[in-house]
Parts: C-alpha cells; sequence; structure tokens
C-alpha cells in the first residue's frame, strides 16, 4: 500500500505545536499539501490509463480505494489488461511493495490509540505520509494530525482518479503515446535516484535482470525481471558483507601482517621480495670484497 512516485517533500514549517483536536486535524490537512501536489496529477494519469486500456471506469475508484498503491495501480492497469495470471499480480504486488515492512518501524503508529483508526493508518502507510511524518519534530507529532495527513492524501489520490475518468470522457479521441506515462515514470525515478546514489553496479544489474527477462521469459518479463533483480542485490548484498568480515578480522600488528606483508626485510610464507632482496644482494657484495682483499 504505497504511492512510491514521492515529489520532493517539503518539511512542514516549523512552529507551535497544535493544541487542540481540531489545530490538529488542520496541521494534518496543511502537512499533506506538498505531497497532493504530486499525488493529485498521478491520479489523473491513473483515470485516462483505464478508459484508455478499455477497462471500466468504477475500477478507478476501486483500486484507489482498495489498494491505494500508487505507482503500483497504474502498474497493474497493464497486467489487467493483459490478463496477466492472478499469481504473478500478487507476487508483482508483494515485490514492489515489499518495502513497507520496513517503515513500520519507525512510523508513529504508537500514537493512534483506536484500533480501527490504527488499521487505517497501516493501510495508508504510503510513501509520502512516511517522509511527512518523519519530517515532523517529535513533539509536534500526533494521532489525529497523522490521520488527518493520511486521509488528505488519500483524498488526493482518489479525486485525481475521478478527475482523469471525467476528462477521458471528455476526450473526443485516445491521447495517443499516453500508456508510456508509466515507463517514462519509472525511467525519471531511477535516473534521479541514480543521480541522488551514484550506484553503477545496481543499474548494471537492473539492466542485466531486464535484458535476461526479455530473452529468456518475454511473455512474463516484467515478473522475471523483478525476481532477478531481487536476487542479484541479495547476492551482491551478502558477497559485500563477506568482504566487510575478512577485512575487519585481518589483524595488522607493528609494521608486519598476516599472510603477506613484511617482517624483517622477508615475507612470511612465500619468497624474499622487495628490500629482503637488495640486502641479500649487499651482503653478496661485502663478501666478494673481502675475499679478493684477503687473496
Amino acid at each position: 500500500m504505497q504511492t512510491d512516485i514521492s515529489p520532493q517533500i517539503a518539511a512542514p514549517a516549523p512552529g507551535r505545536a497544535p493544541v487542540t483536536r481540531r489545530q490538529q486535524i488542520a496541521a494534518g490537512v496543511r502537512d499533506s499539501f506538498s505531497a497532493g501536489l504530486g499525488i493529485f496529477p498521478l491520479g489523473i494519469a491513473l483515470g485516462l490509463l483505464v478508459l484508455q486500456a478499455g477497462l471500466p471506469a468504477w475500477l478507478v475508484p476501486a483500486l484507489s480505494l482498495s489498494a491505494f498503491a500508487g505507482s503500483l495501480e497504474l502498474l497493474l492497469v497493464g497486467m489487467v489488461a493483459g490478463t496477466t495470471p492472478l499469481a504473478a499480480i500478487a507476487l508483482t504486488v508483494l515485490v514492489v511493495n515489499f518495502r513497507h515492512v520496513f517503515y513500520a518501524f519507525s512510523f508513529p503508529l504508537h500514537l493512534v490509540r483506536n484500533r480501527l483508526a490504527k488499521a487505517y493508518s497501516v493501510y495508508a502507510m504510503i510513501d509520502e505520509a512516511y517522509a511527512v511524518s518523519a519530517s515532523l519534530p517529535e513533539a509536534e507529532r500526533s494521532g489525529p494530525r497523522l490521520l488527518a495527513m493520511q486521509l488528505a492524501s488519500q483524498s488526493y489520490w482518489v479525486g485525481g482518479g475521478l478527475v482523469g475518468i471525467a476528462i477521458g470522457w471528455a476526450l473526443p479521441a485516445p491521447i495517443k503515446g499516453l500508456e508510456f506515462a508509466l515507463c517514462a515514470l519509472f525511467t525519471v525515478l531511477t535516473l534521479d535516484a541514480f543521480r541522488s546514489r551514484d550506484d553503477i553496479p545496481s543499474v548494471v544489474l537492473a539492466g542485466a535482470s531486464v535484458t535476461l527477462a526479455l530473452v529468456l521469459t518475454p511473455s512474463v518479463a516484467l515478473f522475471t525481471a523483478l525476481l532477478l533483480f531481487v536476487a542479484l542485490l541479495l547476492a551482491r548484498h551478502a558477497i559485500i558483507a563477506r568482504r566487510t568480515t575478512r577485512r575487519a578480522a585481518r589483524p595488522t600488528t607493528g609494521g608486519s601482517t598476516t599472510g603477506g606483508s613484511t617482517t624483517g626485510g622477508s615475507t612470511t610464507g612465500g619468497p624474499t621480495t622487495g628490500g629482503g632482496l637488495t640486502a641479500g644482494r649487499d651482503s653478496a657484495a661485502r663478501c666478494a670484497v673481502r675475499e679478493t682483499a684477503d687473496a
């Protein structure tokens, strides 16, 4: 359950913590404005894509209310239109939304007292809600403020979808190339992530995953690419962790290092190199001079 196309969330302006319940709700709605600037237009794109894919209009609010999954909903439009198997859809949802598991560790759910309200807060724990909540000082957080911000964020998404339906019905003909909007969106997000982190290995692994998926399973390339990419990321993480452990466990005492460094001009466990060879040559030269002098 996420809207993972996060705009640049602006931190709410610092000020006095809201005191009354009404002030807390009003503050939560204000907190959602920066996120709403990105959520609402994407909701419009969802409504247009559903209609252009030949799917019924009721699917837009149905997805927005049942899943509230942002870019995943845009992805599901193509999968549903292409009659993708249900198992593939379920696994894709799990892989794309899996990072929400880690949001729960630091999301302030303890502020929400009511059980139903807490269940909704878990359901509406989108990327934007997490970012806005994290930007608030701890003293200014509260259950009503958090819930108001999440409800407002979902209203932007649902409202944008309904506006998209209205625009789609008003257009005389489908917009050519609109189906490429999702691909363009993920391309922009990938470029932004690459520029902010400069992580070339991840980009290479992603490209390799897509290439292999298109060659091996062209009919379910997206599903295969996701699995391959996750597997490669896990393998890369294991290799990096093992290298880090080995470096940390390698002792260094004085000027020597176990298994490969020099001690007293010679290398432990290997042929003499560097300063050891020079010392040997000097000793041999001195012996030759002495023998010549004696003769």
